[in-house]
């Protein structure tokens, strides 16, 4: 099956979902540099799967998704420290630790189907 549009990538919208989420999670947030790290790392996701789609090569598209897988890496970090500072509670947690997993799996599995 050949895909035409970066939307139509379960991947992409799995990390649009996963980036909402997070923005929802830490909205309240009064430490700003956190927010603005880990909001900025999560839309990284779905906006590199996007950006490399659209290159039009495989080899671009896997560098960028690498990139995402990278961003994806640095969100699960962030999410150790908001819980250990008690930011999110253990199923906000999990949920998201979980969301992040997943979303790295699909990235690797694209990367090695290219």
């Amino acid at each position: 099956m050949k895909i035409d549009r970066f939307e139509d990538l379960a991947v992409w919208q799995k990390s649009v979902d996963f980036a909402t989420l997070i923005y929802k999670l830490f909205d309240g947030t009064k430490d700003f540099g956190f927010k603005n790290q880990i909001e900025r790392a999560v839309i990284s996701i779905s906006n590199n799967i996007a950006e490399g789609f659209e290159r039009k090569t495989n080899n671009e598209f896997k560098m960028f998704l690498f990139i995402s897988k990278g961003s994806c890496g640095e969100v699960r970090s962030m999410l150790y420290v908001a819980r250990r500072l008690e930011m999110i509670n253990d199923e906000q947690f999990k949920d998201s630790l979980s969301r992040s997993l997943e979303i790295s799996r699909m990235l690797s599995g694209l990367i090695k189907s290219l």
